[in-house]
């Protein structure tokens, strides 16, 4: 037996080698998990001699099962990629999860969150809508529902947040952009969640500190249709020639496809080839980056940490509670894909 003190389940699952979700299943239902799984389990029981808080698994139990899963804009492959994989994760740890989309409505949002209420959720995963959202509702249901926000980040609600770290992954593409070509122009759109706003502030920062100046371009529009506000902003951007390099590197992929398809119709040929006249690149490795012509250049974000992240930490509220003092924030790093746009 070992004499290390196992404080909380989370801890369980670290030492074990088991993730928090399967620990968190085998306590509400051992037969639930593989038989090589739960030998490992109570293996570690006996030898760490933990046990957990009843008290506190048997108040879980007359929770519901559900968990809810909000997003902005189902319809985005980049947010229906993150749900997927987060009700993967739920499903796995033995909750029911439902997933509801805002569809960029403010209003929609709350009546999803007092739907929510009605259900009697253990747990919810919130991917808000930002700017937009309507704080004080958000924070009454984060003060009643334990809530972790994933993505998109209001400050100082919710219990914790998991999302990807702005101010890495924006340098990281500046620093290439430069040492491959001209210093890149900023394209982007009015602000729809905090992150446009991070990658903007991001990008001039980088600039600023590689010795060059920063030019954004901010182009019109409303709403989720990322693509049709980069091609038509793009075509004006075109047409009036509002670009100061060669290089654009659009606030996101979706911005970046719709460039892409205006510098095809003015007949301007993107890639790093010797016959092409411009690079563009975008940000987050959406599913259909790999598939445009030619293939995009962007930064990944890491969607099986992030969601697995977001679970794992509200497992824990659920069956430890939401612990007193200020919000734990997880922000995950990053990762360039070269691809032969930029």
């Amino acid at each position: 037996m070992s004499g290390q003190k196992i404080r909380n389940m989370e801890e369980f699952a670290a030492k074990s080698g088991v993730s928090r979700p399967t620990v968190s299943k085998y306590f509400n239902d051992p037969t639930s998990v593989r038989k090589s799984t739960r030998e490992r389990i109570e293996e570690a029981l006996e030898r760490y001699n933990f046990r957990p808080n009843l008290y506190a698994v048997n108040q879980n139990r007359r929770l519901t099962k559900n968990i809810g899963i909000v997003v902005p804009y189902v319809a985005d492959p980049f947010f229906a990629e993150i749900a997927r994989t987060i009700e993967r994760r739920c499903i796995d740890a033995g909750f029911s999860p439902s997933t509801f989309s805002s569809h960029g409505s403010v209003e929609h949002e709350i009546e999803i969150l007092e739907t929510l209420r009605s259900m009697r959720p253990a747990g919810v995963l919130l991917a808000p809508l930002g700017r937009a959202s309507d704080r004080k509702k958000v924070e009454a249901f984060c003060h009643d529902v334990p809530t972790v926000l994933v993505d998109s980040n209001i400050e100082g609600l919710g219990a914790a947040f998991i999302g990807l770290d702005n101010f890495q992954s924006v340098p990281l593409m500046v620093e290439y952009l430069c040492r491959t070509g001209e210093p890149p122009c900023f394209f982007e759109m009015p602000p729809v969640n905090p992150n446009a706003n991070k990658r903007r502030s991001a990008y001039i920062q980088s600039m600023e500190r590689l010795g060059h100046t920063p030019h954004v371009i901010r182009v019109e529009g409303q709403g989720w249709d990322f693509e049709d506000i980069g091609y038509s902003g793009g075509l004006r951007v075109l047409d009036n020639g509002e670009l100061s390099s060669r290089t654009v590197l659009c606030s996101n992929d979706r911005l970046a496809i719709g460039f892409m398809a205006a510098a095809y119709e003015r007949g301007i040929r993107v890639g790093i080839t010797d016959e092409c006249t411009l690079r563009i690149a975008g940000h987050d490795d959406h599913p259909f980056s790999r598939f445009t012509c030619p293939s995009l250049t962007t930064i990944s974000q890491d969607y099986d940490a992030i969601s697995t992240g977001s679970v794992e930490t509200l497992m824990n509220f659920i069956e430890d509670g939401v612990p007193s003092g200020p919000r734990s924030d997880t922000l995950f790093d990053g990762h360039l894909v070269m691809r032969s746009s930029a």
